[in-house]
This record gives structure tokens, C-alpha cells and sequence, in this order.
């Protein structure tokens, strides 16, 4: 017990930030101290609009931004990613406030960091990057149209209608717009999204979202728009008074939104610090840290009236593009977005739903990478495929089923696709030291097989029938020195082949079977019948020799006379098996 102590202790220690982070934010804090206000412009509205998206107000995702981002920035594993409320995990959280309220989404954030926590100590963020790029491809498609459709609402001007499938919401939306339109509510949503849009082409380095903001707050405003509604009051602070958790009896029925929550929160943060990797030069993050910060985030995030939150890919993109070097300019961001909190909230308490409408609109429409779709649609049918099921099932269904799709998919076509690269080929009999009319007469008896590729369950059957449909011959040489990989669905395969061939008066010889296969082929007995009267052979020569000795035992050949020249082998990868 006192072992396992202080493995987890020093597994802790480990994860736990050290001097050098300390050292890396004191080298340029100018330059990081510019990116993480930049970044905080850039999430203001993006924090606004994605706390009124999952249900739980504005209010939501600036303490998310806030808590979540400053913890995230200080025990994160990446220098560089910015944490916050994201389009990804608003999906996930509006059935969870639909079935539960705000106080299942705040349970369902602690029950999820704790989850985070764990897998950082398991280790198990190195497993992540084995999420085919198809399947990330059309999870990012899926979520952008999701976002786009939970915007309609606001957009249009109408009160959200009930539901939890993002499909049906909108079309009630729309229905209830047909019935009495709100067109100021459009022009602002579609005012903003098209300056943010535009002016992204025109100055990438902008912060348009911002600007466009107020621009439609200032409007409506003067104007005195009263059909475009604004957020409403905010809290002068980060603690939420009505603050208050599930009972202790639900949180069973609360544990499979937990999981999908902590799989979207690793799979997001991982993903969106690679990609802050990729857009630098001498970056790597620890995926291990990086999962226990943001599980400490999300643990924090929910005591404070947060959302769950996870890595912001939009917002680390900014952040990168703008300089920063060092965890500071993330820290900053969250300070900055505190300050905001705590001294302009009437200001922004103004802002018109509809213009963060027009914001998540812009966002979600960025989100998709049309030059990327096209290369992985046109790469294979199989990438194809599998983007297009897993799009579909993040709008139809939700993102961690449409994530098990994907992966289920893909495994399925990675299996048959190795699979069909296994092969059982004839090959000619090596000549050996034996005269012409010699090897014809081996010939007429003797049939080789070389397996080439993996002999595993997705395969293996194949193999079971082609082997029993050999034709009239004494002997089967089976040349095994390819096989790269065998499981114990083709160890029983060989095994039954063996058997058949057997029964119908057919010996089977083996040549080059490799030591790390030997253990697979004797659990199930396969060994045993190959070993019949020394029919297993460590070279392809050896296994003819012992073909030809059975032959003449038999009769069926005459005695071949002994030769003294040397053996001279056609196939020079004969020796091997």
C-alpha cells in the first residue's frame, strides 16, 4: 500500500508544473502579455456566446474562461494553449441541461475533471493520436453544423424552442419566425457574421468579432431596437449565488454524459495542442499534463458556475499567430477576461443575443476546412466514408457515439484493407541437386504455398478454403518464414486446413516458422499435427528433402541417386523458409 503511495505521489509530482515553465514566462513577457490581450478580445464574444448556447447564461462561459483558462494555463502541458468554453462541448451540454438543469451540467463538470485527473495518472494520453484523421475531419464538419443550427434561435429572434435534438429546434425556430418575423434580430446575427467573415480575409490580424460586437450593441442601443434582446444582467463577479449540485443518488444515472464530456475534453485539448505544435517551431506538449490541467480545470470551472471546458483550437490559433511563447500570454487572457467580469459587466450585460449569434455563426463557419475536406474525400473511398458517417452522426446523433462510429468504421476498413494485403501464392519447387526429370516427377506430387502477410481473424478464413481446395497432390509444403503476424483465429485456421488436408490423405510440411509464432500455433494444437512424424522444418530445402523422402517411402517415386555437386537453390530466399 505504502508503494502504491508513492508511485501515485510521484506520478503527481511529476504532472505538477516546475521551474522551467517558471524560466519560459519570464523571457519575453512583453510579446505574451500583447497575445494573451489579443486573445481575450478575440474569447469575449466567443465566451458570451457559447455560455448562452449551452443554456446556462452568459454569466457561464466567462467564469469558464476565467477559471477554467488560468488553471489550464498554469497546469496544462502545452506553453501555448488557451482553455475555455468551446462549440464542441456546447453540443454535448444542451441535453444534458435539457434532462438534468444547470445543476447536472455543473455535477456532470466535476464528475469529469476527476475522470481527466485519473487518465493523466493512467497515462493515457498517448493513445489519442491513434484517432484516424478522417474520423477528426468529420467530428469537426459535424460540430461546425451543429453550432451553426443551435445559433438559429437567437438568430432569428424567436424564443428557443423545447427540444434537445438540434434538428427539430431549429425547425420549430423557423416555423415560429414564419409566424412572426423578427427582422432586426437577422440584421444584426447576418451584419455581424458577414464583418467578421469579411474582415478575417481582408486583416487576418483584427479582432473583427469584437468590433463587430459593439458595432451591433452600439446600434441597437441608439437606435432603440427593442426587438433585439440582449443577455441580460451578468453577476459584478465570478461566484454564482444559486450555485448547487445533483443530489448524491443521481450521479449514477449522471455518469455516461461524465464519460462523453471527459472524451470530448481529452480528444479536443490533445487535438488542439497538436495543432499548436504543428504551427510552431520547437513545441511539444505533454499529453499526460495536459489531460490532468484540464481536468483540474474542469474541476475548478463548475464551482464557479462554469461549464466544462476544454483546449480552444480558434483561440490558441490567435494566440500562436500573435507571438506568444509562454504559458503568461494564457494566463493573461483569463486575467484579462476577469477584469472584464468584475468591472464592465452592465457593458456587456447590453449585448444583443443575436449579434453573438452572428459571432457563433462567423465561428462555425470557419471551423470548416474546405481544402482539407476535399484532399481526405479524395484520398481513398474509405476516408471518404468514414468522414461522411462520422458528420452525420455528430449532427443526427452526438459526438461520442458519432466518435465510436468513426472509430468502429475505421477499424473495420484498417482490418479488411490489411487483410487483402495477406497472400497465398503458389510457388515453384526449388531445383535442388536434382536432374530435370527428377524435379517433374517431385513436381507432379509436390505443391509449395508461401504465406505472405498477417494470418489474423480478418483474413484467415480466406486462407482455410483456399488450402482445402488443393488439388490431387501427396504433400503440401507450407513456406511460413512471411508471415508477419499470426493470432489465434489463424493459428485454428492452419490448424483445420492441417486436419482437412489430412483426412483426405494429404501431408502438410511447414518451413520457417518463425520463434515468436511458435507459442500461438502450439495453444491450439496446431504445432502437434505438424510435427507428425517430423513434418516441421526450419528451411524450404529441408521440408522438400523430407517431401521426396516420403514420397519414395511411400513408393510413389523410385530412390533418387545420392549427388555430391552442390546444391544450387532457383529461389534464393528458399534457404529461408
Amino acid at each position: 500500500m505504502t508503494s502504491v503511495f508513492i508511485r501515485v505521489r510521484g506520478r503527481i509530482a511529476a504532472l505538477l508544473p516546475g521551474r522551467a515553465d517558471l524560466t519560459e514566462m519570464g523571457r519575453d513577457p512583453r510579446r505574451d502579455l500583447l497575445a494573451g490581450l489579443t486573445v481575450a478580445i478575440v474569447a469575449l464574444p466567443l465566451a458570451l456566446g457559447f455560455g448562452v448556447s449551452s443554456g446556462l447564461g452568459a454569466e457561464a462561459g466567462l467564469a469558464t474562461a476565467v477559471v477554467a483558462g488560468a488553471l489550464a494555463a498554469v497546469f496544462g502541458g502545452s506553453n501555448l494553449q488557451v482553455s475555455g468554453p468551446t462549440g464542441a462541448m456546447t453540443v454535448v451540454l444542451v441535453p444534458i441541461v435539457a434532462a438534468y438543469g444547470p445543476s447536472g451540467v455543473l455535477t456532470v463538470g466535476l464528475m469529469a475533471g476527476v475522470m481527466l485527473v485519473v487518465l493523466a495518472l493512467l497515462k493515457a494520453g498517448k493513445y489519442m493520436q491513434y484517432i484516424p484523421a478522417p474520423v477528426v475531419e468529420g467530428f469537426t464538419l459535424g460540430i461546425a453544423c451543429v453550432i451553426g443550427l443551435q445559433q438559429i434561435p437567437n438568430a432569428l429572434g424567436v424564443p428557443k424552442p423545447e427540444g434537445d435534438r438540434v434538428l427539430v429546434v431549429t425547425w420549430r425556430a423557423v416555423e415560429e419566425f414564419a409566424g412572426s418575423p423578427n427582422w432586426t434580430a437577422v440584421g444584426l446575427a447576418v451584419a455581424v457574421a458577414v464583418v467578421m467573415l469579411v474582415g478575417a480575409r481582408l486583416r487576418p490580424t483584427v479582432p473583427f468579432s469584437i468590433l463587430a460586437v459593439i458595432g451591433a450593441t452600439v446600434v441597437a442601443q441608439v437606435a432603440g431596437l427593442g426587438a433585439a434582446k440582449p443577455i441580460g444582467d451578468l453577476p459584478a463577479g465570478l461566484a454564482a449565488p444559486s450555485l448547487s449540485f445533483l443530489d448524491p443518488g443521481a450521479l449514477g444515472s449522471l455518469l455516461a454524459p461524465a464519460v462523453a464530456v471527459a472524451a470530448l475534453a481529452a480528444l479536443e485539448s490533445l487535438l488542439s495542442a497538436s495543432v499548436a505544435d504543428g504551427m510552431t517551431v520547437g513545441q511539444k506538449h505533454d499529453p499526460d499534463r495536459e489531460l490532468f490541467g484540464q481536468g483540474l480545470a474542469n474541476i475548478a470551472a463548475p464551482l464557479f458556475g462554469g461549464v466544462p471546458a476544454t483546449g480552444a483550437i480558434a483561440r490558441t490559433a490567435v494566440n500562436v499567430r500573435t507571438g506568444a511563447s509562454s504559458r503568461l500570454a494564457a494566463l493573461t487572457h483569463a486575467g484579462v477576461l476577469a477584469v472584464i467580469v468584475f468591472a464592465a459587466a452592465p457593458l456587456v450585460s447590453k449585448i444583443p443575443l443575436a449579434a453573438l449569434a452572428g459571432v457563433l455563426l462567423a465561428t462555425a463557419v470557419r471551423m470548416v476546412e474546405v481544402g482539407s475536406l476535399r484532399a481526405m474525400a479524395r484520398a481513398t473511398r474509405s476516408d471518404a466514408l468514414i468522414l461522411a458517417l462520422t458528420a452525420v452522426a455528430t449532427l443526427a446523433l452526438d459526438l461520442v457515439y458519432a466518435v465510436i462510429i468513426g472509430l468502429v468504421v475505421a477499424g473495420a476498413l484498417a482490418l479488411r484493407a490489411v487483410a487483402k494485403q495477406a497472400r497465398l501464392d503458389q510457388v515453384p519447387l526449388d531445383r535442388g541437386d536434382h536432374s530435370a526429370e527428377e524435379h517433374a516427377l517431385l513436381a507432379e506430387h509436390i505443391v509449395a504455398y508461401r504465406i505472405d502477410g498477417p494470418l489474423f481473424f480478418a483474413g484467415a478464413h480466406r486462407f482455410l478454403l483456399e488450402l482445402t481446395e488443393v488439388a490431387d497432390v501427396r504433400v503440401v509444403i507450407l513456406r511460413m518464414s512471411r508471415v508477419t503476424t499470426i493470432d489465434a483465429t489463424g493459428a485454428l485456421v492452419l490448424k483445420d486446413a492441417v486436419a482437412k488436408l489430412h483426412r483426405r490423405g494429404v501431408v502438410v510440411m511447414t518451413s520457417g516458422i518463425r520463434a515468436g509464432q511458435r507459442q500461438v500455433l502450439d495453444s491450439v494444437g496446431a504445432l502437434e499435427l505438424l510435427r507428425l512424424e517430423g513434418r516441421e522444418y526450419a528451411t524450404t530445402p529441408e521440408a522438400i528433402k523430407g517431401a521426396r523422402f516420403y514420397l519414395e517411402s511411400a513408393g510413389v517415386v523410385p530412390p533418387f541417386p545420392a549427388r555430391t555437386s552442390r546444391s544450387v537453390i532457383e529461389d534464393p530466399e528458399a534457404t529461408a523458409g
